[in-house]
């Protein structure tokens, strides 16, 4: 009998693109931090990759998950399940409160969390990225993002409105105002990838 573990069709949809730009951007880092891991589907894919392309005595990209308390058994689940040496036990992490206990890191990754997290928690996620982050660090966030408050499709009109009804603080965001946020804490845009299924993928580096 097969394990059962929380499932995410959209996850399952997206982390080979994902992949395909995380890839060559984290080359170079030893350490990160997922901040809303979710289901865990990202943090093992990703991390079977980096383990793999581990080349030398190099160490592997260490992927550190995390996630509020009430999403992290399943989290922790799926992790523990995977048995990778690169991807260790997941932590509890609200950004609003939690502190922060492992070893600084020189990349963070979060996907599908801004638009769901309030401006208010936005804005406290940005302002931590020096407590999580070593003094030269990326930031690499994915998700859908409105250019000059304007919608990109139907389709993200119509999930900002579902969410909205979920709870009027969440919504698709605007991307020259997250911009300015990761601009006030030294980051700065290095590309904005197009994504499938009206996407983006943020990559920064300070």
């Amino acid at each position: 009998m097969s394990e059962q573990f929380a499932f995410s069709q959209a996850c399952e949809n997206n982390k080979a693109p994902i992949l395909a730009v995380l890839a060559p951007i984290l080359q170079q880092s030893r350490r990160l931090l997922e901040v809303g891991g979710g289901t865990g589907q990202h943090a093992v894919h990703f991390a079977q990759h980096f383990a793999k392309n581990n080349q030398g005595n190099e160490p592997a990209l260490i992927w550190q998950s995390s996630d509020q308390a009430a999403y992290l058994p399943d989290l922790a689940a799926r992790i523990s399940h995977a048995n990778l040496p690169n991807l260790p036990n997941p932590i509890e992490l609200d950004v609003t409160s939690s502190v922060f206990t492992v070893e600084k890191v020189d990349a963070v990754f979060s996907a599908n969390t801004l638009h769901i997290m309030s401006w208010q928690v936005v804005q406290r996620f940005f302002q931590r990225l020096d407590e999580f982050c070593q003094s030269k660090a990326q930031l690499c966030i994915y998700g859908p993002f409105n250019y000059q408050g304007h919608f990109t499709s139907a389709s993200n009109a119509n999930f900002d409105q579902h969410l909205k009804q979920r709870d009027p603080l969440m919504g698709i965001r605007d991307i020259e105002q997250v911009i300015a946020l990761a601009q006030q804490v030294g980051f700065s845009l290095v590309q904005d990838h197009a994504m499938p299924a009206n996407n983006r993928l943020l990559h920064f580096k300070r």
